[in-house]
């Protein structure tokens, strides 16, 4: 269901590009309204799109034109209530709701998969600051849902042995610290883009060192380049 005035119909291009929506990806509108945004996934972006809309009779309208637009094999539109619909199985979701639903959204879809992108049109989520906004052609906004990985990690198979990583977060906002042997330093730039999260350091010789790792829960495997700057694997586990 849609408050005010439906989207402006160069949202759903606009919302789709800034995901960079495909053909494997499976969309759900939330307050799908006559379901143009779910369509748009599927006819401009090949996607497969799932529209949850509680107006009854407007989730009748947005399946008529779903059938309408011939991607009835693609999109489905439910007559439901976003709080209590499933859609923890998206790799995208759109929005068009009020800021306190957004805000009252914020908790389901920060335990989704992390990686899974979110778009907004017209309002953000409080403080859980976009990853991109744009105010043209109007105004949306872009959030990568980030891996939860705050806390201390031990860190194997650095050339300087045995390592510390802890770690501060606010939503994708990350900071902390590495520890090698008895020595701390704080992190170099360090990011969390979903499931990936990068930093630099440096090493007891000062050379600086960047490190890519992948988040699955409890564990982290990744990159780093070592003196020789040859690519080697490590792995980390949560303390």
């Amino acid at each position: 269901m849609w408050f005010g005035s439906p989207p402006p119909m160069n949202y759903s291009p606009s919302c789709y590009e800034l995901a960079k929506v495909n053909s494997t990806d499976l969309v759900y509108d939330l307050g799908s309204g006559d379901g143009r945004i779910a369509i748009a996934a599927a006819k401009d972006f090949g996607a497969r799109a799932i529209g949850i809309e509680f107006n009854p009779e407007m989730a009748q309208l947005a399946q008529r034109n779903v059938d309408r637009s011939g991607v009835a094999d693609r999109v489905k539109i439910i007559n439901g209530d976003i709080f209590v619909e499933d859609f923890s199985k998206a790799t995208v979701v759109t929005m068009y709701l009020l800021p306190e639903l957004n805000i009252a959204l914020r908790p389901t879809i920060l335990k989704m998969k992390p990686g899974t992108r979110v778009t907004s049109h017209a309002f953000n989520m409080g403080d859980w600051e976009a990853d991109v906004e744009i105010d043209s052609p109007s105004k949306a906004f872009y959030w990568v849902v980030p891996a939860q990985v705050a806390g201390e990690w031990v860190i194997t198979g650095m050339e300087s042995g045995k390592t510390i990583l802890k770690l501060s977060q606010h939503y994708q906002k990350i900071g902390g610290t590495l520890q090698i042997g008895n020595e701390s330093q704080p992190l170099l730039n360090p990011k969390l883009d979903g499931a990936t999260l990068s930093f630099t350091y440096l090493d007891r010789d000062k050379s600086a060192h960047f490190v890519m790792m992948a988040v699955n829960n409890n564990e982290l495997k990744g990159l780093y380049k070592s003196r020789s700057y040859n690519d080697n694997v490590i792995t980390g586990k949560r303390l």
